[in-house]
């Protein structure tokens, strides 16, 4: 009941967000921080009290840690049927708790029409829930779906009002189109599973168990790993198919990039881990080497693309998809300790890129400009904002003692198992990502100062946001055992 809850609630506080801004024009966000905050305490309760059944002192069981299944369209073996395990509770607390921060840092930057903004961002946030639940497939896809609507929404409405503010529509224009390509592609491999079960077995069903193991040719096993290879390719976004995430960026509110960066690009890297690598490991393993060369590729074009940017937003967007570049190589070095570390890449990735995005909001409200060509000189003129972005540039890195250096460390372990070759060459890596992430520290706030505005220093919600942040980050670098032992079992089959 509590899996079913976990769905319920955001859809439905997502309309309570919408109809309260009837009686007050600031209810909203309170009721969708209401409505997050009950979300993560429903999380934190399964975490906690099922914590004994993910240990590693359990012994192995193919079942989730808890179940809620319903018929829904018997016929064609569809069922409402939701599961959660380590892997699971960990993608959802990740999404309830910068659900949380997403509707903190948009507090008072969203100033109209804030009932509608709120339904569409928890809206969001409901439907990513949905696909870290699902474990039908179908079921899987209709999230899948939901998904990108409200983020369209989002950004044709709150986006970016600047000098090129127009453009906004067309960039969530190409975000919708590149999200339809990846959904036919895989309603594609996703039927074409589904028939095969069906003529081996006579069985019409989408439940993710029973097509595990469905008998099927080397070619056919192949196409349907394709299918999904290329459907979750494009949403981490990896080249060639990642021309959409720095435009969207650009033009969305503080909560889309927050929400963007931390939670939906995530979901492409748990579909691989989930479906793609289960469903076909022999197309999967014999597909490796190639996409740790496009994982590799990824990693350096990208960090090149970010250190020629002048838009600060630009810059970490750019940043954002070479992780997910490293994040790809460690899905397919087929190792346990590398599948360990994307996870725990996942998670520290997903709080220090939002951090960052959720500083260039406040910078932004401050100095009324992206440019760093504008900026410079800003360390003495504030407080908090500077020495925060330090941090969480270093740590983006893989500074000891944050969740970014464990993540790395596992992944680099794992690839030389599985490749000495490849973990010399992603060494190099942390070279190509600190020069992009130390010059955006230099040019913002080092320099002669150009900027005459009198800056405020951090509120305290501002400041509440950002050390809440920091805490998990480190937390997660000083106790990452927490995290291998809930995700140690889900990993078992990969």
């Amino acid at each position: 009941m509590f899996l079913l809850l976990l769905i319920i609630i955001p859809f439905f506080g997502a309309v309570l967000c919408w109809q309260s801004e009837r009686v007050n024009v600031q209810l909203p966000r309170l009721v969708a921080l209401i409505t997050m905050g009950i979300t993560l305490i429903f999380t934190f309760h399964i975490w906690v009290n099922s914590f004994f059944l993910v240990s590693r002192k359990t012994s192995f069981s193919k079942s989730w840690i808890f179940e809620f299944l319903v018929p829904w369209i018997p016929r064609f073996g569809i069922d409402f049927h939701l599961g959660i395990d380590g892997l699971s509770i960990l993608m959802v607390f990740l999404t309830s708790f910068l659900g949380i921060i997403s509707v903190l840092c948009s507090w008072n930057e969203i100033k109209e029409r804030q009932g509608l903004f709120y339904f569409h961002l928890i809206w969001l946030l409901g439907s990513v829930l949905g696909i870290f639940l699902a474990v039908d497939l179908f079921l899987f896809f209709f999230f899948w779906e939901i998904m990108s609507v409200p983020m369209y929404f989002l950004v044709t409405l709150w986006g970016y009002r600047g000098k090129y503010s127009h453009d906004r529509v067309k960039v969530a224009n190409k975000f919708f189109l590149y999200s339809q390509f990846s959904g036919l592609i895989m309603l594609i491999g996703i039927i074409s599973l589904v028939f095969s079960h069906y003529y081996v077995s006579n069985i019409w069903t989408f439940d993710y168990h029973l097509l595990l193991n469905t008998p099927m040719n080397a070619e056919l096993e192949f196409f349907l790993m394709l299918c999904f290879f290329l459907a979750f390719l494009v949403k981490m976004p990896i080249v060639p198919f990642h021309n959409w995430l720095p435009d969207l960026h650009a033009y969305s509110p503080t909560a889309g990039s927050v929400d963007l960066s931390g939670i939906l690009l995530k979901t492409a890297a748990y579909g691989l881990l989930r479906f793609s690598i289960s469903l076909f490991p022999r197309a999967s393993f014999s597909f490796s080497t190639f996409a740790i060369y496009l994982g590799i590729f990824t990693i350096f074009y990208s960090a090149w693309m970010a250190f020629s940017q002048n838009d600060i937003k630009r810059l970490v967007a750019y940043g954002s998809i070479s992780n997910m570049g490293f994040i790809l190589i460690s899905i397919y070095a087929h190792n346990r300790i590398a599948h360990e570390g994307a996870v725990v890449q996942m998670l520290a990735h997903g709080v220090s890129t939002a951090a960052l995005f959720v500083l260039i909001g406040q910078l932004y409200e401050r100095v009324h400009t992206r440019d760093m060509n504008k900026m410079g000189g800003l360390w003495l003129k504030m407080k908090w904002i500077p020495a925060f972005s330090l941090f969480f540039s270093i740590a983006n890195i893989g500074m000891p003692g944050t969740g970014n250096f464990v993540g790395e460390f596992l992944i680099l372990m794992g690839l030389f198992n599985f490749s000495p070759f490849f973990s010399s060459i992603s060494i190099f890596i942390f070279i190509f990502s600190s020069i992009y992430s130390l010059k955006m520290i230099q040019r913002t706030y080092y320099g002669i100062s150009t900027n005459t505005l009198k800056i405020n220093n951090m509120t305290y919600r501002e400041f509440f946001i950002i050390f809440c942040l920091m805490s998990v980050l480190i937390l997660l670098g000083l106790f990452p055992q927490i995290v291998l032992d809930t995700v140690y079992l889900s990993l078992y089959n990969f």
